[in-house]
């Protein structure tokens, strides 16, 4: 999350090196190793490069399969599974070292009507009434070891505002496990539908996972603690623009075996559900800590 929205952008322009073969930028985001939602976009872009315009992306798939090595390039290998009428489907393998660390599933559909309905939007303040999650997390930012408090502190590329009262990352208090969040890329993107769906797909991993570790008290923070996404469905539903406020609302339904799931909704602030997402993922306490 680190960096301006137009190196955001930048990050998700890969160097196409064959038909279906094309290379991704790494970054480090603090922490030693790839954030999730960086494959997941720059992989979704893959897989948008080798599709129709006319084909809008409608569901993404995919599973965390390694650790992505911050000082390597990602080589994105794509298949064209299939071009049918009106549904094209993709597969893509994530590649480091000759290693598949992170592989996805993509369906592309032509635009069409039909029958709609949807959840209705959850009545929150809007965001213009709402601390940006710097501000949040000002309070307990001395209490973080420095490296992790100037990432967490320093500008990034979509703006944050977190709906319910901000809590001690070091000593969370238990909580319900469910959140809502205001977020909004810092920029201009336009109207390019392709684009804004890598981009939500790469801001769509952040924070989904912590949900699952709210009830419990404790924090990706937590000395001892293992967080790490294993599995990712992402479904869109209608058209959006990332430089617009969109409400994310997150709910774990379930924790056990050492792992937590997830799932979410993102509304326009006119309350237009556009995207549906779920997620498990790894909350592992190792053995003799806590």
């Amino acid at each position: 999350m680190m960096g301006s929205l137009d190196e955001l952008v930048d990050l998700l322009r890969l160097e196409q090196l064959d038909e279906n073969l094309f290379r991704g930028r790494s970054e480090d985001p603090g922490w030693g190793q790839l954030y999730g939602g960086h494959v997941l976009g720059q992989a979704l872009s893959a897989a948008q490069q080798t599709v129709d315009p006319a084909r809008r992306v409608h569901s993404v798939h995919a599973y965390f399969l390694l650790t992505g090595d911050v000082t390597r390039p990602v080589i994105y290998d794509v298949d064209r599974i299939r071009d049918g009428g009106t549904f094209a489907t993709r597969r893509v393998v994530a590649r480091q070292k000759g290693r598949a660390i992170f592989h996805l599933s993509a369906s592309f559909q032509a635009l069409e009507r039909g029958f709609e309905h949807q959840d209705e939007m959850p009545a929150v303040p809007p965001p213009e009434q709402v601390p940006t999650d710097e501000e949040a997390l000002a309070p307990f930012a001395q209490r973080f070891p420095a490296p992790i408090r100037d990432r967490i502190l320093a500008p990034r590329a979509f703006e944050m505002r977190p709906i319910e009262e901000p809590d001690d990352p070091i000593a969370p208090q238990v909580r319900p496990p469910r959140r809502a969040v205001w977020l909004k890329g810092r920029g201009m993107v336009g109207d390019d539908p392709a684009l804004n769906a890598a981009l939500l797909a790469y801001v769509s991993d952040y924070l989904l996972i912590g949900t699952a570790l709210l009830p419990h008290g404790v924090s990706w923070l937590t000395p001892g603690m293992q967080v790490a996404s294993l599995d990712h469905a992402m479904w869109f539903h209608d058209d959006f623009r990332v430089d617009e406020w969109l409400l994310h609302t997150m709910e774990s339904t379930r924790a056990s075996r050492g792992r937590g799931l997830v799932r979410s909704q993102l509304f326009t602030a006119d309350g237009r559900l556009v995207a549906s997402s779920t997620q498990e993922g790894l909350i592992r306490m190792r053995a003799g800590r806590r």
